[in-house]
């Protein structure tokens, strides 16, 4: 009997070579279409994807003999794992794989927007040399308030520790985790005396847009603004609003709420557009999380769980 394994991502190729150790035929197809992938559905027992398909009842009820699915990454939003686990498939994610790569990253947009390098950089480019207008701002000593505490949030707070700020941590589920800098509190206590906000959630019916008009507008002074997570989790418009009313002093995103750029409608070209025009943006194409050392950890991780290594 075929022990097929597709693997609906780019991966590392620890991942491929353990798989076939143990004997599975890989399948790897990082660009296969949900239609496509559920004509594969009859002897698979294992699958493996990153954000790009939704498994959803249709295609979980298409898999009969689908074992188990593993998730490279963090955030199970596209996958039904709640109808998965009633059919007897293990759903495995791997967010300690690239949760310190989503840290670095997330600080790193943060340093760039405060100290004006991307923006100089392109003004410089331009034939300006001006210093005055691009004086930044320190992050030692700032209040840093971080919505969703998880592994990329509580990642991101370890950075910090060393620039002596005081992080203002919210999470629904995870409680106790105060120390030292880390204080754990309300969301109103984020909005009263942030200097910076990043957001590590995950994307469901409460997240999708959290980030909008009263959220913005909700903060005693401007904030920079960082979103690392999902992209739907921001209402662009809202964003544009809070920047353009000066709620939001600066916005580093590595997501979209569309990431697929060609299939824009004009309302969304023209939001782009101002996002990528502002001075004090920064926009990255969803690599957070996808350092080279991520890309083997989320794969040991995952076989370490599925219990292949």
């Amino acid at each position: 009997m075929s022990k097929k394994v597709v693997i609906a991502s780019n991966c590392h190729t620890i991942l491929i070579q353990q798989l076939e150790l143990k004997g599975f035929e890989v399948l790897q197809q990082p660009n296969i279409s949900y239609r496509e992938l559920i004509e594969q559905t009859d002897d698979m027992v294992g699958l493996i994807v990153a954000t790009g398909i939704h498994i959803d009842e249709n295609f979980i009820n298409h898999a009969k003999s689908l074992q188990w699915i593993g998730r490279l990454g963090s955030g199970m939003e596209h996958i039904d794992v709640e109808y998965a686990i009633s059919k007897n498939i293990k759903c495995v994610s791997s967010p300690e794989g690239n949760r310190n790569a989503v840290a670095e990253h997330t600080l790193a947009l943060l340093l760039n927007l405060m100290n004006n390098i991307h923006k100089s950089s392109k003004e410089i480019g331009n034939g300006f040399w001006l210093r005055d207008e691009n004086r930044g701002e320190e992050l030692y000593g700032k209040t840093i308030g971080i919505i969703g505490f998880g592994n990329t949030g509580s990642a991101f707070a370890k950075l910090l520790e060393s620039f002596n700020v005081t992080v203002l941590a919210n999470d629904i589920s995870k409680k106790n985790f105060s120390n030292h800098y880390i204080k754990e509190v309300g969301i109103s206590e984020i909005f009263e005396h942030a200097d910076v906000v990043s957001l590590h959630l995950p994307l469901t019916k409460l997240t999708k847009h959290l980030a909008n008009d009263p959220f913005f507008n909700s903060f005693k002074k401007p904030i920079y603004f960082l979103n690392t997570c999902r992209g739907s989790v921001t209402e662009t418009k809202a964003l544009i609003h809070a920047l353009i009313h000066k709620k939001v002093k600066a916005a580093g995103l590595d997501v979209l709420e569309n990431e697929k750029l060609n299939s824009y409608t004009q309302k969304e070209k023209e939001e782009l557009d101002f996002l990528l025009q502002h001075q004090n943006v920064i926009i990255t194409p969803h690599i957070a999380g996808y350092s080279y050392e991520a890309s083997y950890k989320m794969a040991k991780i995952l076989l370490e769980k599925l219990e292949l290594m």
